[in-house]
């Protein structure tokens, strides 16, 4: 009996194959993300950092790549090309309800051990806020929706293949 529920947990086990349940689908062992210069007509200070970071941290989280810093197998590099504050709604007295930040991104993607896969693709995202309040006052909160967004769309593009 012992000797069935063994070799059935073994052909099960088997059977499937390796699985991720990020839906991963890389034989890369290394990934390596260049800095995102702000080439956006407006510059914040300090974005480029962030979104960078927050691009390594979610395939270093969400995968069992390890991130280098050169030479990597799997290479993310870009620019941010757009970040822009707009009204999004207007009051009676004709002046804005609601404005709406958005963040733009170039991205090139490179697979060395595979180039069909390399492409250049935009991304961007938004974040709406009350006119009432000053961008400081959400910034943490925006940057944080805006870049999770974002670097899940090139995590999905790169690595899901979703």
């Amino acid at each position: 009996m012992k000797k069935i529920v063994l070799l059935l947990i073994l052909s099960i086990t088997y059977s499937c194959g390796p699985y991720s349940f990020t839906g991963v689908s890389t034989t890369a062992e290394t990934y390596q993300v260049n800095f995102f210069q702000n080439n956006a007509p407006i510059v914040e200070p300090g974005l480029d950092r962030d979104f960078t970071n927050a691009l390594q941290d979610l395939i270093l989280n969400q995968t069992n790549l390890d991130l280098v810093g050169t030479n990597g197998q799997l290479i993310y590099e870009g620019e941010i090309t757009e970040f822009r504050i707009a009204p999004m709604s207007a009051t009676a007295q004709n002046t804005a309800a609601q404005n709406r930040l958005t963040i733009g991104v170039n991205l090139r993607f490179y697979d060395t051990r595979n180039s069909d896969n390399d492409f250049e693709k935009k991304y961007s995202f938004f974040y709406d806020y009350a006119d009432g309040k000053q961008l400081n006052e959400v910034k943490t909160e925006a940057f944080q929706v805006i870049f999770e967004r974002i670097t899940q769309d090139i995590f999905n593009d790169t690595l899901a293949k979703w």
